[in-house]
């Protein structure tokens, strides 16, 4: 086995491994953008009514 081949590999792994730690990183930041987006959405909902009857029946007799 050639010495030249070792170094090559080595140098391969290494930047497979930061490609790969870089990745994982802009996943979790998207991942946190949509989190982020999902909670403003959720609050920005509005409050239930308080007569847990008024918009949840369908009148579907003519």
């Amino acid at each position: 086995m050639d010495v030249s081949n070792i170094s090559n590999l080595s140098t391969s792994i290494a930047a497979t491994k930061t490609n790969s730690a870089t990745g994982i990183a802009v996943l979790k930041k998207a991942l946190d953008t949509q989190a982020s987006s999902a909670a403003g959405l959720i609050q920005a909902l509005p409050p239930l009514p308080s007569n847990t009857n008024i918009g949840r029946n369908i009148n579907i007799k003519a």
